[in-house]
Parts: C-alpha cells; structure tokens; sequence
C-alpha cells in the first residue's frame, strides 16, 4: 500500500495529539509503518498544532508535503482554511465548524475572514459537521474531536471495531464510553 497522508489541525487544547495517537495505534494494530510528527505554536494559547500521521507499507519521513495529504482533519475553520494547500486534489477536507479567534483578531489587529467553508467548497472536496454542538447533545463537549474523526473514519481502510480498540486502548478508562459514543455519532454522520 503507497503511504496514506493524514493532517490533524486545530487550535491548542482541542485534541489534535490524542487525534494523532489514535490515528498512529490504528495503523500499526493494521500492521502499516508508521510515522507521526507533531508541530506545536503556542498551543497553550490558543495558537495552531498540526499534526502529521503518514502510514502505509513502507514510510520514509513523517512530513506531508503540500499538495500530498489524502484527508486533512480540522477542528475550528480557520485552520482549515489555513492548511488547505496541503491537500490532493481528490482528497478530503472534514471541517468542524466551529470558530476560535486568533490573538491579532481579539485584539483588533486582524479580521477573522467570512466564508471560509464556501470558500474552500469551491476548490476542495468538503464535509462540514458541526461537531462541537453534537458533542453538547451527547453530555460532553470535550468528545468533538471523536465525532470529527467518526466522520474521518469513513475516508480511511479501517473497519468500526479495530477504531474501538484503539479508542479504548488510547484515551482515560474513565472516558471510554462517551469517546466511543462520540466516535459514533461521527460515523453515522
């Protein structure tokens, strides 16, 4: 199998690194090389994290180049919008729509830009979910991270129960249930 390129995005303190362990537990319980690389801003402030999780038979590097990511996964629009470019032409942009302004937007030195999801749709194949909201109809809005990558699931060669195993084996005992739960409602989308 040629290298699957996966890109995790998001703002700091959304979940992109328990995103990328699941991912990275996934691909090696399927028996892939794997490669993981995280790239922290100041994540403890709100800035941007990206992750990159590359699997396949045999993978080199864990950087995807622009142009080569299969899926791109992001947790609030303007990330999105912000790696867009890293995406294949046939590949897929799953979006929570959701929105988290930037330091220069709260202090008035930027704008936070309108239409990002239509912008995107005119070049990229889309999925929009807003999963934060769903997260909040399940009891726990901390799980959107698990109904993005439900939605995620659906792009990639991994069947529902090697998911489970590796959601149980990844996140705290104590929430393997609502992650699974949330994981679920994703996949259904």
């Amino acid at each position: 199998m040629a290298a699957k390129n996966i890109m995790i995005v998001g703002v700091g303190g959304q979940g992109t690194l328990l995103t990328s362990r699941i991912l990275g537990g996934l691909a090696i319980a399927g028996g892939y090389d794997v490669k993981l690389s995280e790239v922290h801003g100041m994540a403890q402030r709100g800035g941007s994290v990206v992750t990159f999780v590359r699997y396949g038979d045999k993978v080199a590097e864990p950087i995807v180049e622009e142009g080569q990511a299969d899926v791109i996964i992001a947790f609030e629009r303007l990330e999105a919008l912000r790696y867009a470019h890293f995406l294949k032409k046939d590949g897929a942009l799953i979006i929570n729509d959701w929105r988290i302004d930037p330091m220069p937007v709260v202090i008035g030195a930027a704008q936070y830009p309108e239409n990002i999801i239509e912008t995107l749709g005119e070049e990229h194949r889309v999925y929009t979910l807003n999963a934060t909201e769903e997260a909040k109809k399940i009891g726990n809005p901390r799980v959107f991270n698990l109904i993005v990558l439900g939605v995620a699931a659906q792009h990639m060669d991994f069947t529902k129960e090697q998911w489970y195993e590796v959601i149980e084996k990844t996140v705290p005992p104590k929430t393997i249930e609502i992650n699974k739960k949330a994981f679920d409602v994703g996949y259904h989308l």
